[in-house]
């Protein structure tokens, strides 16, 4: 191995499989052979039978289905606010200074901090729960966005202006085609925490969801169920985090 000396995509996919396939080896080894009780954790097949039993019986899949609108709902609302006003923070100095303290004040107050306040305000449905999504992503977005904005190469914006660009052409012209790229990739990984966020508003107040679910097993004590709505977290935030890098790629194929 070198040091940033790249691997095949194949390779890529191989050495992640080979790594659940050691992890899922190892939990069963642990469960099986009796070094942790089943009370505290159960193994991969009593999970697996869990979860096709909170399918099959429970209805688990319109769990999963709110919580995924939950999920992108907060995240798309952050996005439409978040998105435009980092492009502004980042091209234009003077918004920057006015919005920047402001907004790195409330990006170190954790979301789940809102909680209280919002069940005032909005009560324990749809709203307080999409809305602690929005606050947790979109004050991170909008820095991630300004930062990559305000990276643009000076000589380029230098050029544009001496060709005769006003600033709207620059910023359209120059500095987004630009930072698109890193952009895209900013909202893929703020995505992420948006699924940390939703799990935290859903454990409070919430009648349905994943987080609501792991509740549940917590009070009759079933770890396995526990353990199958994690599972179906990181199930489905790795399956949205290949789309996005998917589409990232196609959209920008020379960024990579």
């Amino acid at each position: 191995m070198q040091p940033l000396k790249p691997v095949s995509g194949r390779a890529r996919v191989a050495l992640g499989v080979a790594f659940f396939v050691l992890f899922v080896a190892a939990w069963a080894v642990v469960t099986a052979g009796g070094l942790v009780g089943a009370m505290f954790l159960k193994g991969p097949v009593a999970t697996l039978a869990t979860g096709y039993n909170l399918f099959a019986e429970f209805g688990f899949i319109r769990d999963v289905g709110i919580t995924v609108f939950r999920v992108v709902g907060g995240f798309v609302l952050a996005a439409i606010v978040g998105v435009p006003l980092g492009i502004a923070m980042g091209a234009f100095k003077p918004i920057e200074a006015f919005f920047e303290p402001f907004i790195s004040f409330c990006r170190y107050i954790p979301a789940s901090a809102f909680i209280p306040l919002l069940i005032l305000w909005a009560g324990v449905g749809e709203t307080m729960k999409l809305a602690v999504i929005f606050i947790g992503s979109v004050f991170q977005i909008t820095l991630m966005v300004a930062v990559t904005v305000g990276a643009t190469r000076r000589d380029l914006v230098e050029a544009a202006s001496t060709l005769g660009a006003d600033a709207g052409g620059i910023v359209k012209r120059v500095m987004l085609p630009g930072a698109a790229p890193q952009i895209a990739e900013s909202l893929r990984l703020v995505l992420g925490w948006a699924w940390t966020y939703v799990i935290v508003a859903e454990l409070v107040g919430a009648e349905s969801g994943i987080g609501h679910a792991i509740m549940d097993s917590q009070r009759l004590l079933d770890t396995g169920q526990m353990i199958f709505g994690m599972v179906m977290i990181g199930v489905i935030g790795l399956a949205s985090d290949v789309a996005f890098t998917w589409a990232n790629r196609r959209a920008f194929p020379w960024a990579f």
